[in-house]
């Protein structure tokens, strides 16, 4: 019961920040380090639980966005397209998981880099819809209500750090259960050894395709709000290489396969490219790249592997001698 109990104490404590912070930088940062996390959350559930490395989950990131995007500039509350997103986005999912999922390794990736770069050049090609190269730009989010009631109209950051930390639990929660139900345990199966869980009667492709569409739902909820709070969206922000390759540095930094892990990478990564940002206004992006590099040379586990108290087994009792003597 600790771990439950240490996350809904951090949920608390972040929603009470902006309560005290009152600064929009703050509050930004805030806002990039729960999107991230939540974003890396989202792939743990399919490259750390199930042992699937996607590297072109921004095809899932840029439907949430562009539905969203695409349904309030013809009116349609924020909600609904979120949730409309979601669903398109697990329905791709789900075709795209009963063609690539049959791959594995360096094919498997491949092929999702090319299921990305392919909603890429189709968002850019289809101007009537997308707007092309263009993008879509939100004048306006319509106001939340709720029985009649206006919640937010969304005029500050204070909404996007409530929406954004929701997302982040969210993802906590669903990686957690996957750490004690029967899903979470045929995933890892899965992850350790594909043919022996076949060998078990595991059927690979349906329990695959299971966290390939949770991935994908958490995903598009992730690019809708993202799509909410920058207000524009086109095809290279949306279905880029580097919203697939963050989420997965993500992971990779905070630790593969661990609840925590994403969550810490996710701090990591978004504060140090902002503080390189910041001091240093040429080659930030070098130096970035070449901590990651340095980071995952030398912390194999991600830097929850810093963390994890590795028991020593019991000494066995020594055993009687021959002639009985104790």
């Amino acid at each position: 019961m600790k771990r439950p109990a240490l996350a809904l104490a951090t949920v608390v404590l972040v929603g009470l920040l902006p309560l005290v912070v009152h600064s929009p930088y703050l509050l930004h940062i805030l806002i990039l380090v729960l999107l991230a996390a939540a974003l890396g959350l989202a792939w743990n559930v399919v490259g750390g639980w199930a042992g699937q490395y996607s590297v072109g989950h921004a095809a899932y990131f840029g439907i949430g966005g562009y539905t969203l995007s695409i349904l309030v500039a013809r009116g349609i509350a924020p909600g609904w397209g979120a949730l409309a997103g979601m669903v398109i986005a697990v329905a791709i999912s789900i075709v795209i998981g009963s063609i690539c999922l049959r791959l594995r390794g360096a094919y498997f990736v491949l092929a999702s880099i090319a299921v990305a770069e392919i909603l890429r050049l189709t968002a850019l090609a289809w101007k009537t819809l997308t707007n092309g190269a263009e993008g879509i730009l939100i004048n306006e989010l319509p106001p939340l209500t709720l029985f009649g009631h206006v919640v937010t109209d969304f005029s500050g950051k204070e909404p996007f750090v409530y929406l954004a930390l929701l997302l982040a639990f969210v993802g906590v929660a669903v990686n957690e259960a996957l750490t004690r139900t029967k899903l979470g345990y045929m995933l890892q199966a899965i992850r350790e050894d594909q043919d022996a869980a076949w060998s078990l009667g595991i059927p690979l492709a349906f329990y695959k395709n299971a966290a390939l569409s949770i991935s994908a739902a958490l995903t598009a909820l992730v690019g809708a709000v993202t799509a909410m709070y920058i207000l524009f969206l086109d095809p290279h922000a949306a279905f880029g290489l580097e919203v697939s390759v963050q989420a997965v540095l993500i992971c990779i930094l905070g630790g593969i396969g661990t609840v925590a892990g994403p969550v810490l990478g996710a701090v990591v990564i978004v504060l140090l490219d902002e503080g390189l940002r910041t001091w240093l206004t040429q080659g930030h992006a070098l130096v970035y790249g070449l901590l990651l590099v340095l980071a995952i040379l030398f912390l194999p586990d991600g830097l929850m592997g810093l963390f994890r108290f590795r028991r020593k087994p019991p000494r066995a009792a020594p055993l009687p001698s021959a002639g009985g003597a104790p």
